[in-house]
């Protein structure tokens, strides 16, 4: 048994009397949580036991919509589930390691274990190294049902990586230090923050068959290293991740669109966005064709806004807008259509005066805004707009750049 409490407390609750404890909770209710936690006491449990098993039935709560029913069945921290991977998301990746030929991964630095999780449900051996001895405990438990995944606790750069295995890398995107309100620390952008550093990243790429980085999705793509393969990743409309690939893992630059059916337990249908090379944006403001499409935040992130208007026989409205726009619309996941009903200088009182005229009676006004330097909530203000709608007919403003001039534009949601 460790001789740290904190980790023999996580331990106790992965079997026996603790697993029973906590498998016998109601569902979690804030406003119970004292009274339940008095009466647990009261029957004879031990109150740190009770304290554990009612943070865990929190964290599974809060994680239920990210991690679905199978967050059930999971030990948690609350650092691990801010950072743990969508189970349909994991899911793919460990396909695409199966593809590329790996047997055994090396999860290297690998907090709750939730993607090791994945490679050992398609199959593949997996090691998963953690150096928080209270995690590792966590990871232990949640891979016990697969005899091939084993959890090492200590140094994840110390283990070494051979040419046949698959590698894997989390890093930890968050400073260590002062914490907000809700216990989050500040997040970092750039790759020489990273821990383990970008370098040893590296180092590891150039020893294994495959290897993965999931970094944080706002990674610019003029940063992606030469030689990785480089994937943003969505589902249902959340930007999730950037992955980047070494090896025999996926190449090029791509945007990964999912759609779900069912929630966080339902199927996923994967779509790729491929990089087709460099495409002329709008030259003219005339040049805009009657419908807009707002393309999935996956493929703005990855700068390939160009090369799914070629793919609809469209045009981007400017570079980094991540609008394009088409004379007819196209069916396609990534994209979401519209009608233009109007093209306004992006003005207030030009605006203001147009729904004046067209809004009768006056309905709900939704704003849009992306790739011009407008704050939505003061332009909001400007219109001077009721506090209540009185009629049900919308009327979107998108706001944005076309061609080199920023425009308001007028237009209707299309179901395509």
């Amino acid at each position: 048994m460790s001789a740290d409490p904190a980790v023999e407390l996580m331990a106790r609750l992965a079997g026996g009397p603790g697993a029973e404890l906590l498998a016998s909770l109601p569902p979690y209710d804030e406003s119970d949580a004292l009274p339940l936690m008095s009466r647990l006491r009261a029957q004879g449990h031990d109150a740190d036991l009770v304290s554990a098993a009612l943070t865990q039935a929190r964290l599974r709560a809060s994680g239920r919509a990210r991690l679905g029913s199978g967050v059930d069945d999971l030990l948690l921290t609350q650092d691990g589930l801010e950072q743990a991977t969508r189970p349909q998301v994991a899911a793919r990746r460990a396909e695409l390691m199966v593809r590329a030929g790996v047997r055994h991964v090396l999860d290297l630095g690998c907090g709750l274990g939730l993607d090791a999780m994945a490679f050992a449900r398609a199959g593949l051996a997996v090691t998963a190294v953690e150096r928080d001895a209270v995690v590792a405990a966590a990871a232990r438990a949640n891979l016990a049902p697969w005899p091939d995944a084993r959890v090492v606790t200590g140094d994840a750069l110390a283990l070494p990586v051979g040419p046949d295995d698959g590698a894997f890398l989390d890093p930890a995107r968050r400073t260590p230090g002062v914490a907000d309100v809700h216990g989050r620390t500040r997040r970092v952008r750039g790759l020489d923050q990273l821990s383990p550093s970008f370098e040893q990243v590296r180092d590891v790429a150039a020893r294994a068959r495959a290897t993965v980085a999931k970094l944080g999705p706002s990674l610019d793509p003029g940063d992606v290293p030469s030689g990785a393969g480089a994937e943003w990743v969505s589902l249902d409309g959340d930007l999730l991740e950037c992955a980047l690939w070494w090896g025999a893992g996926p190449r090029g630059r791509h945007a990964v669109v999912g759609r779900s059916a069912g929630g966080p337990d339902g199927i996923v249908t994967w779509h790729e966005v491929a990089d087709l090379g460099p495409t002329a944006p709008l030259p003219r403001v005339e040049d805009l064709g009657g419908h807009l499409a707002e393309v999935d935040d996956a493929v703005a992130a990855a700068g390939l806004t160009g090369s799914l208007a070629s793919v609809v026989d469209g045009r981007q409205t400017a570079p980094g807008t991540g609008y394009l726009t088409a004379r007819e619309p196209v069916p396609h996941p990534a994209l979401r259509w519209y009608a233009v009903r109007e093209v306004l200088p992006l003005r207030a009182e030009t605006v203001r005066s147009w729904l004046r005229q067209h809004r009768q009676p006056a309905g709900p006004v939704t704003l849009k805004k992306r790739g011009v330097r407008v704050d939505p909530d003061a332009f909001r203000r400007e219109l001077r707009l009721p506090r209540r709608a009185h009629g049900s007919e919308e009327v979107v403003l998108v706001l944005t750049t076309v061609a080199d001039s920023p425009r308001a534009l007028v237009v209707d949601r299309l179901q395509v």
